[in-house]
């Protein structure tokens, strides 16, 4: 099943760079980059450190590994970025700022996370628990957006074809997956155990919806029509005016005139007056 999932991997390359989707997904196209080099090399070595004559390499397995999990940790917040704006870019203003809002939602996010974090080894040791938080802490981001994703569909006129929604998903089953392991699986697990088989099924089943998307046609993506008086034209349009000067004008203000109301007041009182004495005479 490993090696059917590198084949899926390389399988789903290919589809990717062929379609050119790296342009509009370049974080994704690094993350399939680093799977594609980063398996087999891995695969090789753990058979290597996994034999008895070659325990004492197990160091030569353990960095690599736990170092490209680290770097896909950052390239996944890198793509959930881009899923978010490819979502958002019929809505410009949209976009923009929620781009802003995202970006703070991954700082805080990793901040609770690092400052509620238990160092439970030490030194070298740790590393798989600082990975293991940094990635959790991914993986709530990615099943949030999904979530957003399907919740705003019918406003953004994403169809379910759409690539974006395509990576959302997969990595939606890929997270789910890892949560009900993760709750389900006794430490330590043999890797024959049943539940195993069952993780590595739906590893492959999330890869197999990448490659769906990538060999289907893509819908085309349809221009966002609202009506000008819309929740959403005027939150667009909101948005795009933050951060925008514009042109300034000078409003000056009235200056007190109390004394020049009061010289008007007695002005018409004596023309008052002279206009009833006028009269009175004639």
């Amino acid at each position: 099943m490993s090696v059917a999932e590198f084949g899926l991997w390389v399988l789903l390359g290919f589809l990717f760079l062929r379609r050119k989707l790296q342009r509009r997904f370049p974080a994704m196209g690094a993350y399939l980059a680093l799977r594609v080099i980063s398996t087999p090399a891995l695969l090789a070595v753990y058979y290597v450190s996994s034999q008895p004559w070659g325990r004492k390499y197990y160091a030569a397995y353990f960095f690599p590994y736990w170092v490209v999990y680290i770097v896909s940790a950052v390239l996944l917040l890198k793509v959930c970025i881009e899923v978010f704006r490819s979502a958002l870019s019929g809505l410009p203003g949209l976009m923009t700022i929620g781009t802003v809002i995202f970006r703070w939602a991954i700082v805080v996010c990793a901040v609770l996370t690092f400052s509620s974090f238990t160092f439970v080894h030490r030194g070298f040791a740790a590393i798989p628990d600082i990975a293991a938080a940094l990635m959790r802490s991914v993986s709530i981001l990615e099943l949030c957006l999904l979530a957003f994703l399907c919740i705003s569909m019918s406003a953004l006129h994403l169809s379910v074809r759409d690539m974006a929604f395509g990576i959302a998903l997969g990595f939606g089953v890929m997270v789910g997956n890892d949560f009900v392991f993760a709750a389900l699986t006794p430490k330590p697990s043999p890797m024959t155990a049943s539940l195993q088989f069952v993780y590595e099924a739906l590893i492959l089943a999330s890869i197999g919806i990448w490659v769906a998307y990538c060999a289907l046609p893509e819908a085309v993506r349809r221009p966002v029509m609202v009506p000008a008086n819309s929740t959403i034209f005027r939150w667009n349009e909101i948005a795009s005016a933050l951060g925008h000067t514009g042109t300034q004008i000078a409003v000056q203000q009235p200056a007190s005139s109390f004394f020049l109301t009061d010289v008007e007041k007695v002005v018409d009182k004596v023309l008052t007056k002279n206009l009833k004495g006028r009269e009175s005479e004639s």
